[in-house]
């Protein structure tokens, strides 16, 4: 599955011609590299690494990092992705894949990200409890989540209750979203619906016939 690194401009909408509304988030995928391509005669996919987003000034990045680069004599990128691609590819070293060459309108495709943090919350919005009773007999505890144990015996609270604390900052991927717009030029693609990430933050377009 070839994977390329995107930046997540935001969200906008369409209209059909029957009135319907389509909600879109737009992508920019980054300009990209071959850096490496290994053939691996023992397994059935090879492997691929991609270089994404130019580095205009390589003062902040490692000595390490930037001699794979000057090793190949390729243009310095700030970001490395390696994914598993199908053999037979014809892509070699040095080359850069472009967003229309993969996909087409129609095309459905994975998108994976981190959420967006919310910070500490209560079970009520995080794990979307109903709450206690807002009549009489409570007091001051509609929003709390009751009991987490249970009697003497085994008199423990297990690992993994659903319980208030940090929301957010997962990796999720969103399948399965059709591609609606793509603008060769700016390299930017609109997907239907809504994907994981804040606006501006990286998210990974994830190509399965690859």
């Amino acid at each position: 599955m070839l994977e390329l690194v995107g930046k997540k401009i935001g969200m906008t909408h369409l209209f059909k011609e029957n009135g319907s509304m389509v909600p879109l988030t737009m992508v920019q995928v980054y300009e990209n590299c071959i850096i490496d391509l290994v053939v691996n005669n023992d397994k059935e996919f090879d492997s691929l690494s991609l270089g994404f987003e130019k580095a205009e000034k390589t003062k902040n990045l490692s000595k390490a990092f930037s001699g794979i680069f000057a090793k190949k004599s390729l243009p310095v990128f700030k970001k490395i992705r390696t994914s598993q691609i199908k053999k037979g590819t014809q892509l070699k070293v040095g080359d850069a894949i472009t967003v229309d060459s993969l996909v087409k309108e129609g095309d459905k495709i994975s998108v994976g990200g981190v959420t967006t943090g919310k910070g500490f919350a209560g079970v009520m919005k995080k794990w979307n409890f109903r709450g206690l009773e807002a009549s009489h007999g409570v007091s001051v505890s509609h929003r709390s989540h009751g009991s987490t144990g249970q009697r003497q015996d085994p008199g423990k609270t297990f690992k993994g209750k659903k319980m208030a604390g940090h929301m957010g900052v997962e990796n999720v991927t969103t399948k399965n979203l059709e591609v609606v717009l793509i603008d060769k030029e700016k390299s930017v693609i609109a997907i239907k619906g809504a994907v994981p990430g804040h606006a501006g933050a990286d998210v990974i377009l994830k190509i399965a016939k690859y």
